[in-house]
């Protein structure tokens, strides 16, 4: 009997670097984390040293807010009733804890407010305001070196807000583009190759075709598992990439002739949910290939006119109009309606992270997703009572941490446990009085 057979986890040929990337003229493709990037012997040690798991977070925010009598659950702990927006939701009920009774103290004055979601500094609404560092760039400056993009900031229907500011609170300007993150991320080399690439997406032809050699290459050499997961990860670009082509991503229009300067002609703001869900498809891909483990997206519900698309109902005006709704039945119904398509595309996210398998762990589960808004009514502008969903991310979820709605919990509570749950150990974040009582580490 020889060695091999006789001492199966020695390993018999080195792992996958973790930076391997699949090369083809004029794209570089990330690959996701697949087993054979380790030794055997560390996969047969697989969840011994918790410490080394890569760990990611991703905040999303809604600047209008939502329904909140659609929002609360019935019922405190485990043992909650799941709301309407909430059922929406169900299926990940083990995966998320809900938060109510939550805010960011001295966070007040209006739409100014969302500025401050992920960093708590108080009176944005203030002349003398002076923003601090996000969330999401305090986990940039302690872990950012260890993958190809630091951070990676997002936003819809905006290129003049996000949600990432600088320790010295100098806001991150966001990336509102599905297609411009997708060629950072998969297409390479010189002007002339990208032009080249980007032509190929719009006529239907995929950047994999590039690397169909390698592709075939690297899986005869890889297992079952890891096969499954290339596969599902291959899936998920050409998918993205026929999303991009249906929202017109990469299309470019002919500008009309006029004696005048030239107008830009921007992609329509009114396809609202088509560009959420292409952006939760990006970000999906971006944590799925370890590209960054701190993204964040600002979605500007306020600049989004009258949205298109089929809800059941008309919409017809604005998003911020509606959400001025003054009580009025037929504005309540289109506001609701949009709320159930975006807790729909958000049970979407939960999916793709969810289905993604990391070294026999989900990748939900190792991402922190922070879900919210900074308006917990947008109708009378309340920053108080926030709604908070904090999914995935390796905690003992599936409950409803209900705090006092009248003297309401800091929320900033809840962003120094994702912090400490990231590896970046501080004693405080903005206005944290301590780490987010009954929330408790798997």
């Amino acid at each position: 009997m020889n060695n091999e057979a006789r001492f199966p986890y020695l390993a018999s040929r080195r792992p996958l670097s973790r930076r391997h990337f699949l090369r083809g003229t004029g794209v570089l493709l990330s690959l996701p984390l697949l087993d054979a990037m380790q030794p055997r012997f560390a996969r047969a040690q697989a969840g011994a040293a918790a410490i080394n798991k890569p760990r990611r977070m991703l905040g999303v925010m809604n600047n209008l807010g939502y329904i909140m009598q659609n929002f609360y659950p019935l019922g405190e702990g485990r043992g909650y009733q799941p709301s309407p927006y909430l059922e929406f939701l169900k299926e990940h009920r083990d995966d998320m804890t809900v938060f109510t009774g939550v805010t960011l103290p001295s966070v007040q004055g209006s739409h100014p407010t969302e500025v401050a979601w992920l960093t708590g500094a108080p009176n944005p609404a203030s002349s003398s305001f002076r923003n601090t560092i996000s969330v999401d760039q305090a986990i940039a400056d302690n872990i950012g070196t260890l993958t190809r993009f630091p951070s990676l900031t997002l936003s819809l229907n905006t290129r003049a807000r996000s949600l990432s500011f600088t320790g010295s609170g100098v806001a991150i300007p966001p990336e509102d583009k599905a297609a411009e993150v997708f060629k950072q991320l998969f297409v390479q080399g010189s002007p002339s190759e990208i032009e080249e690439k980007v032509m190929d997406l719009e006529n239907g032809r995929s950047v994999l075709d590039t690397v169909t050699d390698q592709v075939k290459e690297l899986q005869s050499t890889l297992g079952a598992t890891d096969r499954e997961r290339m596969d599902q990860y291959l899936t998920s670009v050409r998918s993205l990439e026929s999303r991009l082509q249906a929202s017109q991503g990469w299309e470019r229009k002919p500008k009309p002739v006029v004696d005048m300067k030239e107008p830009v002609d921007p992609s329509n703001p009114a396809q609202f949910f088509e560009k959420l869900k292409v952006m939760y498809d990006i970000i999906a891909l971006v944590l799925q290939t370890d590209s960054t483990r701190a993204v964040t997206l600002f979605i500007d519900a306020a600049g989004t006119p009258a949205i298109q698309g089929n809800f059941g109902i008309p919409i017809t005006e604005g998003y911020h109009g509606l959400s001025h709704h003054g009580k009025a039945p037929e504005k309540l119904a289109q506001h609701h309606a949009l709320d159930r398509e975006n807790f729909r595309a958000f049970n979407a996210l939960l999916n793709r992270l969810k289905e993604s398998n990391e070294e026999g762990e989900s990748l939900l589960t190792r991402t922190n997703v922070l879900w919210g808004s900074n308006f917990s009514d947008g109708n009378a502008h309340l920053s108080n009572n926030l709604p908070f969903i904090l999914a995935g991310g390796g905690w003992k979820h599936g409950q409803h941490l209900g705090f006092d709605r009248t003297r309401n919990y800091p929320l900033t509570n809840v962003y120094l446990s994702v912090l400490h749950r990231m590896g970046v150990q501080q004693d405080k974040f903005s206005s944290s009085t301590g780490t987010c009582r009954g929330l408790e580490m798997t």
